[in-house]
């Protein structure tokens, strides 16, 4: 902890945009934990608001944009080479999974949900081809919510950078409870109407026009 917040006060928010942008290309860096630090100098007045937020946004945005310049411009020789370790190949799969099946969605929570996967998914979805705007929609979205997460609770937390790192964790986990039930009942209504359109159609005319 005494190292991230050296660095964080020392470099800024150039630092936090190099951080950002390294740890969605696979490199080890505790980014989320270097938010919240820098979210509590900003409480401080030590850094400026827009600069940590703005450095930090960025800095995801075009690590994972670059992640996925690199899946597209090399394809599944890229993803190959990367799983090399079992481990590694463990995540790569899951990751392939998640794009398989979700798409645009997937790339959305791989950015804070599932944020282990993120450096993946970016290789991934460009050696599947996913369509570039989508990736970009989905990924800005969830990079927005990840930093301003971790910035929020560092600023509001301040004084114990371990209860912003733990509320922020939490919290992440609530939006995404909230997401999956707005996505479960979303599907549900759109069920029943096709159901009822479906019945409908079974229907004469003279009965369909009285309804």
């Amino acid at each position: 902890m005494t190292e991230v917040i050296t660095l964080v006060t020392t470099y800024g928010a150039g630092f936090l945009f190099l951080c950002a942008f390294l740890s969605c290309l696979l490199v080890p860096i505790p980014t989320s934990l270097m938010m919240i630090t820098a979210g509590a100098f900003v409480a401080t007045e030590d850094l400026l608001f827009w600069q940590v937020y703005g450095g930090a946004l960025l800095g995801a945005i075009l690590g994972d944009q670059t992640g996925f310049l690199i899946g597209k411009m090399g394809g599944a020789r890229v993803i190959e080479k990367l799983s090399k370790s079992p481990s590694r190949k463990k995540v790569a799969d899951r990751a392939v999974k998640l794009v398989e099946k979700h798409g645009g969605v997937g790339v959305f929570f791989s950015t804070w949900l599932f944020a282990p996967l993120g450096p993946w998914v970016n290789f991934i979805a460009g050696s599947m081809k996913l369509n570039w705007l989508r990736f970009t929609i989905w990924d800005t979205m969830g990079e927005t919510i990840w930093v301003t997460v971790y910035i929020s609770f560092g600023y509001v937390f301040a004084s114990n950078l371990t209860i912003a790192a733990t509320y922020a964790g939490n919290t992440l986990g609530a939006i995404a409870a909230a997401a999956l039930a707005g996505s479960a009942l979303f599907w549900i209504i759109k069920s029943v109407r096709a159901k009822d359109r479906d019945q409908l159609g079974t229907l004469p005319a003279e009965q369909r026009k009285t309804i």
